[in-house]
């Protein structure tokens, strides 16, 4: 962290270079010219890092991927047009046919069919398992590529000690990735923990508006060097300029947006305990894993079969119904939609998912009007 500052302070402090604005301008131009032949060529060897191509690069995107690269404590980034291009992007800059990927079970579902629709297919073995064996049996990764995480894993929130998976991989040569959208760098910096590569989904807490599609990687400058060199120049999912900028605009309000999500967060997990028609909550908290140090707005939880998931659902009234999250509005996901998806495999579908579970985001909203809400819409499913 610059100066040891803390994280509130990096995000929100104006860049320098702006000329006196205060938000990054967007440069909406698609090429950028040169003054020289020689200037043109230095940058061909790879001898200036000149800006020329937004397919490559753009000074707003730059400006974002700055910003980033502080809030992970990492030495660069580089952005994408969504999640799944950040995802797809990492993954393709270090695989070959042949390679092992072991992935943690229960990952985001469309990270799942990449991993069974194009890397198998491409000549990619990939093997899942759980945080446990991920932790604990180091065997697993000898001759391992890569080590793809989620901390906590999607939908049931399973959490990881990152510490001794980095240890583990460290030990083989393994390079280690890991999916950070649930906790974003203010409750979890995986990169400090010896992880090698960070990806977030940017669309979520980053955004934080439901406004913007994005991904963005983190990492040492090596590892960014090969994915912009490599699969972002030949795949082409860059980051657009207005969504950089709308980015930079979410990150500055991000610490003090995710202490309000857990601060609701909090509030859910501990009268969710009171209620006898919860089972079980899945919502990691500070300090459950080591370098987890909040409790992010997004959590599940799963009924006992006195209550009608379809009428709760559609009795909420704050709580909308939506696939994603990480924005002010707050959100309800039942997975028997999901289970129950046609012609798709996913994560929840293969490793299995109690047809019992609520996924929901907490939103931005006062949070006694949201559990008001909640209360009212049990008691109109309870059987």
């Amino acid at each position: 962290m610059s100066d040891n500052l803390d994280l509130s302070t990096v995000l929100a402090a104006v860049q320098d270079d702006n000329g006196g604005s205060m938000t990054p301008p967007i440069v909406q131009s698609s090429l950028f010219s040169f003054d020289s032949y020689d200037d043109l060529e230095k940058r061909m060897r790879g001898e200036s890092n000149k800006t020329f191509y937004t397919r490559v690069q753009n000074p707003t995107v730059a400006a974002f991927e700055g910003l980033m690269a502080q809030a992970e404590q990492g030495e660069a980034a580089v952005g994408f047009a969504s999640g799944m291009a950040a995802i797809s992007s990492t993954l393709f800059a270090f695989l070959k046919p042949g390679d092992r990927v072991a992935c943690v079970e229960h990952v985001y579902p469309d990270t799942y069919r990449l991993m069974e629709r194009i890397l198998r297919p491409f000549g990619v073995e990939v093997e899942y398992y759980p945080p446990e064996t991920l932790e604990n049996d180091a065997t697993l990764y000898d001759g391992l590529k890569i080590a793809y995480l989620e901390s906590p894993s999607s939908v049931i929130f399973q959490p990881l000690d990152l510490t001794r998976v980095a240890a583990h991989a460290r030990k083989s040569g393994t390079i280690t990735m890991i999916d950070n959208s649930w906790a974003s760098p203010v409750f979890q910096q995986p990169l400090t923990l010896g992880i090698d590569i960070v990806i977030h989904s940017a669309s979520k807490y980053i955004s934080g508006h439901s406004d913007t599609v994005a991904g963005v990687v983190v990492s040492s400058d090596e590892h960014i060097k090969t994915i912009r060199d490599l699969s972002l120049s030949l795949f082409g999912g860059k980051l657009a300029p207005f969504e950089a900028f709308l980015l930079t605009r979410g990150l500055r309000t991000l610490h003090a947006r995710m202490m309000q999500h857990q601060a609701t967060a909090n509030l859910f997990v501990d009268r969710l305990a009171a209620i006898p028609h919860v089972r079980k909550i899945n919502s990691p908290g500070p300090n459950e894993v080591p370098g987890l140090t909040g409790r992010a707005g997004l959590l599940s939880f799963e009924f006992d079969d006195s209550v009608d998931i379809r009428r709760f659902t559609d009795a909420l009234k704050h709580f909308k119904i939506g696939v994603s999250w990480g924005g002010f509005e707050s959100l309800v996901l039942p997975a028997p939609v999901v289970l129950a998806q046609a012609a798709e495999n996913n994560s929840l579908q293969k490793f299995g998912a109690s047809p019992n579970l609520v996924r929901f985001n907490l939103g931005l909203e006062n949070a006694e009007d949201l559990w008001a809400d909640f209360q009212s819409a049990l008691t109109k499913s309870t059987v």
